[in-house]
């Protein structure tokens, strides 16, 4: 098993509000506006939904063809 670094889990905890004065929580900061209200409207979400459907469609045909 690997070692877990304890800040990087879960807690069940509210997410922090967007930070808006940085220098008053620089030890610990909130996640900044644009990681928060940016769209994603080009992300790979939209390539692995027709790509994938795709290569498995692929991969079954050659397994098709090879089993014989």
């Amino acid at each position: 098993m690997e070692n877990i670094d304890p800040q990087h889990t879960e807690s069940g905890e509210a997410p922090k509000p967007i930070e808006k004065d940085y220098e008053s929580h620089k030890e610990d900061p909130g996640p900044a506006k644009p990681a928060v209200t940016e769209k994603d409207e080009n992300g790979a979400g939209q390539a692995l939904k027709w790509v994938l459907p795709i290569a498995v469609i692929i991969g079954l045909i050659i397994w098709f063809i090879m089993r014989k």
